[in-house]
């Protein structure tokens, strides 16, 4: 069978009814079983009905997507699929990862999902931050459009703007002040970006803006005792495997306030010898990131009955 990587995703692939293909597969059952108990409410019903609005509430979408990750995993192990060799996660995704690692239980991570989409949303009131996505230009023309956006506003001044998320070599997302994103949008598309585009968002999430969040789920996480990771669990802050748990916790904590590095997590994921990058739970996004980051990497997803014995019959060609 050929190496591969478990990725799984984050904010922005969620969908009202994402997991009924699953039917009553028992580990989907189980997890939704699980993840409400952890949170006391029905997270089954809330994945199944919605509505739309409800489930792209940061609050409920940061746990709903965890628990959608989980439920692929555990069903692709109850049908006899092979562990992968390394694992990581897009943004919340990498809270999946740490669960399939063993890091945490998902009766730890429910709850603290949860916490961290709270904490982020309080830390920037609605409407005073933004995001934006900038498509056709590379990364570093991004971060220097950011910082030359930055410096045009008075000294002293608050407004601020930062690459946030570097999905593939021509698709960086950047957050920050709604009119330092506005003016950077500006700057950029000037500069040759063909799109840049706000995104519907209520929070500049991984911004610097965010370090308030980061601050309250240090706390959090100390109260939170985290295992050995079981699988190798590759991180977006540093693009590092971390295998002491207070590494691990400092990772997290960092992370909600710094850059998703995800054009540099794959490379690192192909280094460590992976034929194959697999997307666990709904959509096709990071499948999708990796082909346009690493081609020679073969890329599937795994979110319904369907999909999984496809991945399986392409990781035993």
């Amino acid at each position: 069978m050929k190496s591969f990587a478990f990725v799984f995703p984050g904010q922005g692939s969620q969908a009202v009814g994402m997991l009924d293909a699953w039917g009553d597969h028992p580990a989907v059952v189980e997890t939704l079983r699980e993840a409400s108990e952890a949170l006391g409410e029905d997270i089954a019903a809330l994945i199944k009905n919605g509505p739309k609005e409800e489930l792209a509430l940061t609050t409920n979408t940061q746990p709903v997507m965890l628990v959608a990750g989980v439920a692929a995993w555990r069903a692709w192990l109850a049908e006899g699929g092979a562990a992968p060799s390394v694992v990581a996660g897009h943004s919340l995704g990498e809270y999946s990862a740490l669960v399939a690692s063993g890091v945490l239980t998902l009766a730890q991570a429910a709850p603290l999902v949860r916490f961290r989409a709270r904490a982020m949303q309080q830390a920037v009131p609605v409407g005073v931050g933004a995001m934006a996505a900038v498509l056709g230009m590379e990364s570093g023309k991004v971060v220097a459009g950011c910082a030359e956006a930055t410096a045009s506003f008075d000294a002293g001044s608050t407004e601020i703007v930062e690459a946030v998320n570097f999905n593939d070599p021509m698709q960086t997302v950047i957050a920050g002040s709604k009119a330092a994103v506005d003016k950077a949008c500006e700057l950029l598309k000037a500069n040759g970006a063909k799109r840049a585009l706000l995104l519907p968002v209520s929070a500049p999430f991984h911004s610097s803006l965010m370090k308030p969040a980061a601050e309250a789920l240090r706390e959090k996480l100390s109260t939170i005792t985290l295992a050995a990771p079981q699988i190798p669990v590759l991180n977006n802050i540093d693009v590092a495997v971390e295998t002491d748990p207070a590494r691990i916790r400092e990772a997290l904590v960092r992370q909600a306030a710094g850059p998703v590095r995800w054009v540099e997590s794959v490379q690192a994921l192909k280094l460590r010898g992976v034929a194959a990058i697999i997307e666990c739970g709904p959509g096709k996004v990071l499948a999708g990131m990796a082909k346009r980051i690493a081609p020679e990497l073969e890329a599937a997803s795994v979110y319904d009955p369907a999909t999984l014995a496809d991945t399986r019959q392409l990781l035993a060609a």
